[in-house]
């Protein structure tokens, strides 16, 4: 693709959705690094690690950066190593970054989430097994009392008063992000953690108001939704993220029930959902290829007024670029590939014949 002027690069147009102007469409999607303490008082408190990883992608043009599944409670983590926003102290941390990343014209954003039945498991590199409460563990909770796999915990099954408890969880971790300068909040309901699990009816046997039809494995979800819009500002945008297939033959999230939630989303108060998916069964086949995920969000796209990002590896600026224009999408959101670049979207700005700014000190690279 030969180098396009700026104004005809729409992965460098810059977007407004309710107040927020995000500079471009190259976004950072979420990835815990498991690189919190995992008790005491700096439990899921960010360190100089955490600063140093989101603010060299900010550095490096990026328009809007996740942050990784931020726990809203202790039990929410996923590891007992990942970053939380149950209480203050983690506030206090996360401002540090925040205000890094205004500085540098990128839009902060969190990723808020529970991890449900996968909770206490080791970090990946270390193969990411449970644990128990000799490493830090604790039970997991869930819709129902299913573990995720052979040698996994079978979860505490939540009550209904358990389920009202972490809906108000999320709406309080919602409130802290604003305090932390947050500019977009994500709900996490994708990749088979808690609000994933209820949707699916592979992991939700629930016979009460949170089972069953489609109406009731919805609504856990939309109660969080509705929490979080309550208190998180009308002026700022909500995302939710979601698994638009468990990838499983039967008896699993449907492409179609997640068109058909986009529209119930979208008149609960989200403003953008995030395609990804998989993550609540293991060992399913999963066509894994450049792009894979982005039909799921091209159908979003298309069957709904609901704006869309796209993710899953996209790596290259042509094919993100070619996303947009056809109108699969409204943002891509990079994940391993900001791992190996930081300036990807320097490098994609280039390649692309656009233009975005770059900080003071690297004049000598214009």
């Amino acid at each position: 693709m030969s180098a396009a002027p700026a104004a005809f690069a729409a992965l460098f147009a810059p977007w407004t959705l309710r107040s927020v102007t995000i500079p471009n469409r190259v976004w950072m999607a979420p990835m815990c690094q498991y690189s919190a303490e995992a008790f005491g008082p700096n439990a899921g408190v960010a360190d100089d690690w955490h600063f140093a990883h989101y603010a060299a992608r900010a550095t490096g043009g990026t328009g809007l950066i996740i942050q990784e599944a931020t726990a809203v409670s202790p039990e929410g983590r996923i590891s007992p190593y990942d970053l939380g926003i149950w209480n203050d102290t983690q506030v206090e941390a996360l401002r540090r970054i925040t205000s890094f990343l205004k500085a540098r014209g990128t839009v902060p954003g969190i990723q808020i989430a529970h991890a449900g039945r996968k909770a206490s498991t080791d970090r990946t590199w270390k193969g990411g097994g449970p644990v128990g409460p000799e490493a830090h563990g604790w039970q997991p909770l869930a819709p129902s009392s299913l573990a995720f796999s052979e040698g996994h915990p079978v979860p505490h099954e939540l009550t209904v008063d358990g389920i009202h408890e972490i809906a108000g969880q999320f709406a309080a971790a919602a409130e802290r992000a604003l305090a932390a300068g947050y500019e977009v909040v994500e709900i996490h309901g994708a990749h088979g953690y808690l609000i994933g699990e209820f949707l699916s009816p592979h992991s939700n046997r629930r016979t009460d108001a949170y089972g069953g039809s489609f109406a009731n494995r919805t609504r856990f979800a939309l109660e969080v939704v509705d929490a979080v819009r309550a208190v998180w500002p009308e002026e700022l945008p909500l995302f939710f993220r979601i698994s638009a297939t468990d990838w499983l033959e039967e008896d699993g999230w449907t492409a179609d029930e997640t068109v058909r939630f986009a529209q119930l989303l979208s008149a609960h108060g989200v403003d953008l959902l995030d395609v990804s998916t998989g993550g609540l069964a293991p060992h399913v086949t999963i066509p894994v290829g450049p792009g894979y995920q982005v039909p799921f969000a091209a159908r979003v796209k298309a069957e709904t007024a609901l704006p869309v990002a796209a993710v899953g590896l996209i790596t290259e600026p042509e094919q993100a670029e070619k996303i947009l224009a056809n109108g699969e999408a409204d943002a891509v959101l990079l994940g391993r590939e900001l791992l190996r670049d930081p300036y990807w979207a320097r490098r994609a700005a280039a390649e692309l014949g656009a233009e975005i700014p770059a900080p003071a000190p690297y004049h000598r690279s214009w």
